[in-house]
């Protein structure tokens, strides 16, 4: 795993921990273990901090957000709207062309291989589209 730091010099996977740590409920379990099945489905996915304190994962571009609100674990997929999903899994974010979320309430039970399965689909669509702006096949 190769983080990406800020200006202060922490790292993002540093700052994603701290978060993880901050939020000390049900919240920051849920994003613990939605961080574990992502390096899971992908050990070479990055971890980077953005927008004043995003958590975002990488691989040929990005992958997913994952952010904490009151009542919800939100994981936005970039380019959610281009997976498919069999599973199901979207259940926020439904009405864009571009972008898909799971939204993640206390007590959700979580689907690890499906979801797994839609982080390793977002990276090939992110590789694929990476190779073919190079003239390269996937």
């Amino acid at each position: 795993m190769k983080p990406t730091t800020r200006a202060s010099s922490e790292s993002a996977s540093d700052n994603i921990t701290k978060r993880i740590q901050e939020l000390g409920d049900w919240r920051g379990k849920t994003l613990a273990h939605v961080r574990q099945l992502i390096h899971d489905a992908d050990p070479e996915i990055q971890e980077e901090w953005k927008w004043m304190g995003t958590p975002v994962w990488s691989h040929d571009g990005g992958v997913c957000t994952g952010e904490s609100y009151k009542a919800v674990v939100k994981l936005t997929f970039f380019r959610g709207a281009s997976l498919k999903d069999p599973k199901k899994l979207f259940n926020s974010s439904l009405e864009g062309n571009t972008r898909r979320a799971i939204d993640f309430h206390e007590g959700d039970e979580i689907d690890e291989k499906a979801f797994q399965a839609l982080i390793r689909a977002a990276v090939v669509l992110n590789t694929s589209s990476v190779l073919r702006r190079r003239g390269m096949k996937a």
